[in-house]
């Protein structure tokens, strides 16, 4: 049978109600009381039901934080930024996998509802706009690295858009005019913003716009061989590929290298989000800095002033980028 709270109390010689109060941190319970309180639950091995007494004070102190992906290494800044913010205000932060999945996301969203957790960030929502407005009306929410359309609630980002025009602008400034991209099929609000950011650069620099130099398809590192290998094929390739993500990035600069081909040796590429991979690989990849530390660190920080405030600023924040050079971009 497991040890009560009832049983402390009988073996340190206290009421039930002295035992909650020093377990609680409520009021001041004489040293000798704690003493023999402590000494109980230890040789008792009592262990208290930390769930149910927040349950009951309707609230936890644990932040729900949901990624899409658990292979994306450029959430690990994000969520280490979250954590170490989260634990200065004396919160947990508890991290839930989506799998970018509407029904897995709807069901870990169902903690706020069913009160095991205060408040949820989202790292890429598969919800309308709507639905987190409803949620957000209820219950401190925020959204991370992705926005959504529509959506009233405060969201901490890059401007991607502009980071995206930078990149390009940086290869237009080493000669370039072939300049391809690989991008995404799904509707990704950042991928959709960096595509823009893509045609506006070009768009700045008369150069005109050529849809067969535009790949579509997942983020995953096969999209990036397909996309190397489709570019390549073409009449007059692109002698640069911007990609929407690092790690699409290292596929094309790995598809390039193992092609053995003039046109993979001489390719530039330039990638997105500056993960840990980025200044280690060889060569070293040219990228836009999403900085991860402090979109974690910002989002915590914005939505537990929105806990505990009875008005909520829904505000759409854009943290600084920096376009990062490496080797892998090279004058044409």
């Amino acid at each position: 049978m497991s040890v009560t709270i009832k049983d402390v109390a009988k073996m340190a010689g206290v009421s039930v109600a002295t035992v909650s109060r020093m377990l609680n941190g409520t009021t001041t319970v004489s040293t000798a009381a704690a003493e023999k309180i402590k000494q109980s639950i230890e040789d008792l091995g009592y262990s208290p039901n930390f769930l149910g007494r927040n349950l009951r004070r309707s609230e936890t102190n644990i932040i729900l934080a949901i990624i899409p992906a658990a292979e994306q290494s450029f959430y690990n800044e994000v969520l280490r930024g979250m954590q170490n913010t989260a634990l200065k205000y004396n919160y947990d932060l508890l991290i839930g996998i989506s799998n970018a999945n509407y029904d897995t996301e709807k069901r870990l969203l169902s903690m706020l509802t069913n009160r095991v957790v205060d408040a949820a960030v989202i790292l890429g929502s598969k919800l309308t706009g709507d639905e987190l407005n409803s949620l957000g009306d209820r219950f401190p929410i925020a959204l991370c690295c992705e926005r959504v359309d529509g959506a009233s609630v405060l969201t901490v980002t890059v401007d991607d858009e502009n980071a995206s025009f930078a990149a390009v602008q940086a290869v237009i400034n080493k000669g370039h005019r072939r300049i391809g991209l690989v991008t995404v099929k799904a509707p990704v609000p950042s991928a959709l913003s960096r595509k823009i950011g893509y045609i506006n650069a070009l768009e700045r620099n008369n150069i005109l716009l050529n849809e067969d130099y535009i790949f579509s398809g997942g983020y995953d590192y096969d999209n990036a061989q397909t996309a190397f290998s489709y570019f390549a094929s073409l009449k007059e390739p692109p002698t640069a590929i911007c990609c929407v993500s690092d790690m699409l990035a290292v596929g094309v600069i790995k598809a390039a290298i193992t092609s053995g081909t003039e046109y993979g040796s001489k390719l530039s590429v330039v990638g997105f989000d500056n993960i840990p991979l980025a200044g280690l690989y060889t060569p070293g990849l040219a990228t836009v800095e999403q900085p991860g530390f402090t979109l974690g660190k910002t989002v915590i920080e914005g939505l537990i002033k929105n806990k505990n405030n009875d008005r909520k600023e829904n505000n759409y924040i854009k943290l600084p980028y920096k376009f990062i050079e490496r080797e892998s971009l090279k004058d044409f």
